[in-house]
């Protein structure tokens, strides 16, 4: 009769798992019985689906001093809106549960005269904190249905910038309107406050105006072909035809400057990012070199529609890429006088150029 061997069984209690424990676990190395968020949090942008069967695993809590996921709501709309609409408006009407509103009106330098530059590390610190985000959550920044893809991805963008780890931009909430997921409506939640640390700001990706002044200045001189610069304003605007949405910023647009309406990277239906190797071939039609520098400018919403369109389709290097936080009227505002370095409508007043 054949002995079979004998195995060491431990002795003592053995360690008890919570069940939520047990899903994470098999979460992360299950691939059949559950479905895996490791592919959807590896991503910048996520879907509608796996933003859910996220939410579903690590809801936010303020109990939970795990990382939580946390959808970030920064709808906001122009100031001209033709139907008066604003982003705490349609937060109100229709949002995805527990999201709390990141105002992109507040959350800014209140000290410039240009529209939604970046705040102080201190004054973005605050405002994290009083909406209860801790450094490790997992923030999934969204839209408005009504608008698609629009200023989502300069949230996103500033998030980073100071340094917040783990950010994804969802695309889009349209989709996740018409997917039938999860909304609610009313009242904001409060939020228990925390203290998120002052960060420090990654100057790397942001391009200051010396830089875009030197890009313009080195247009069409030989040997100094380095910078572009991609522009996500309407063919109007930078051709001029249109003559700018505010009195003070004049349409046209810098010399040897890419214009690539940011429209044009979302799919005409949805409003959300075309898929990547759509994004690339956009890129290749518009002439944009991946192996040269690129800053993307325009207006400062619709500039990181075109850094965020970048990256998916992973057209350039992200130690090569910036954006100019000032936008286009800030560098017509603040480039004087005399032509002709910058083209103008000739319903502009063409009096401006980069001293």
């Amino acid at each position: 009769m054949a002995i079979l061997p004998t195995f060491p069984f431990p002795t003592g209690r053995l360690p008890r798992y919570s069940s939520r424990a047990v899903l994470v676990s098999l979460s992360y190395h299950s691939t059949i019985r559950l479905p895996s968020t490791r592919r959807s949090m590896s991503s910048y942008l996520m879907s509608p689906r796996d933003l859910h069967n996220a939410l579903k695993m690590n809801a936010p809590s303020d109990i939970s001093l795990e990382p939580r996921v946390i959808p970030l709501c920064a709808s906001w709309f122009p100031a001209n809106d033709r139907e008066g609409r604003t982003g705490i408006q349609v937060f109100r009407q229709k949002r995805i549960p527990k999201a709390r509103f990141f105002d992109l009106d507040k959350v800014v330098d209140t000290h410039s005269p240009f529209p939604h530059l970046l705040p102080s590390a201190v004054d973005f610190s605050t405002s994290m904190s009083g909406l209860g985000i801790r450094k490790e959550d997992i923030l999934v920044v969204y839209d408005t249905k009504e608008l698609g893809i629009f200023s989502a991805p300069r949230v996103g963008w500033m998030l980073k910038v100071f340094g917040h780890p783990k950010v994804h931009v969802l695309n889009n909430f349209r989709l996740w309107v018409e997917q039938d997921l999860p909304t609610e409506q009313g009242d904001i939640h409060s939020f228990k406050h925390c203290t998120y640390p002052v960060p420090k700001i990654d100057k790397g990706k942001i391009a200051s105006y010396e830089e875009v002044r030197e890009a313009i200045m080195d247009h069409n001189k030989e040997g100094r072909e380095g910078i572009q610069v991609l522009d996500s304003r309407s063919s109007d605007e930078f051709s001029g035809r249109y003559p700018g949405p505010r009195p003070d910023s004049p349409s046209g647009h810098m010399p040897g400057s890419i214009n690539i309406p940011y429209d044009m990277m979302l799919d005409p239906e949805t409003k959300a990012f075309l898929p990547s190797d759509q994004l690339m071939e956009l890129f290749k039609t518009k002439s944009v070199d991946p192996l040269k520098p690129i800053i993307s400018s325009g207006t400062s919403i619709t500039a990181y529609v075109v850094e965020t369109a970048l990256n998916e389709a992973q057209c350039g290097s992200s130690d090569s890429r910036k954006v100019y936080d000032g936008s286009w009227r800030s560098v017509s505002s603040l480039s004087h006088p005399a032509p002709p370095t910058l083209f103008f409508s000739t319903r502009s007043k063409p009096n401006l150029t980069i001293s």
